[in-house]
């Protein structure tokens, strides 16, 4: 994949800058492993290894993703644009606060009922956690649903 197509912002500041370098050599730096976890993926022999990589590769490419609109979003508020950055700001209080509260704590609740699904199917699943990826794919969708979780929280702390 090629470098940050897009180049540093115009008049920003020391901070900005700097930044913004990280950000952009972040995601530089994630398009390199992606590289890698592709040529793994292509060479292994390993049935197993192919499928675990190819879950990492769909991380890697979100993170890539992600870098890259922050290093937008940062250029586009540096520059004063006036045009609306690619990650948006948080607003939770500039729309009907009590219908963000409302759907996000349904999300927030089902979440919670994944998250005690899963341990229970944790503990169905150890008699073939050495012989299977099974327990390993849900200990990962575990760890998704604590993602989730920790973002619903960010929303319901942010619109309080």
């Amino acid at each position: 994949m090629a470098e940050t197509e897009f180049g540093p912002p115009i008049e920003a500041s020391m901070w900005q800058a700097d930044l913004f370098a990280h950000l952009t050599s972040h995601a530089d730096a994630e398009r390199d492993i992606l590289d890698e976890y592709v040529t793994a993926a292509k060479q292994t022999k390993s049935k197993a290894l192919s499928y675990l990589v190819d879950l990492l590769i769909e991380d890697e490419i979100r993170h890539h993703t992600l870098f890259e609109q922050l290093a937008k979003s940062l250029k586009t508020l540096a520059e004063l644009s006036g045009a609306e950055p690619e990650v948006p700001y948080v607003d939770f209080q500039k729309v009907d606060r009590s219908a963000v509260l409302e759907v996000n704590q349904r999300l927030l609740t089902r979440e919670r009922e994944d998250r005690r699904e899963l341990k229970r199917l944790q503990r169905e699943l150890q008699g073939v956690k050495d012989s299977t990826l099974w327990s390993l794919l849900v200990d990962v969708m575990r760890r998704d649903t604590e993602k989730h979780i920790a973002i619903l929280g960010f929303v319901d702390k942010h619109t309080r």
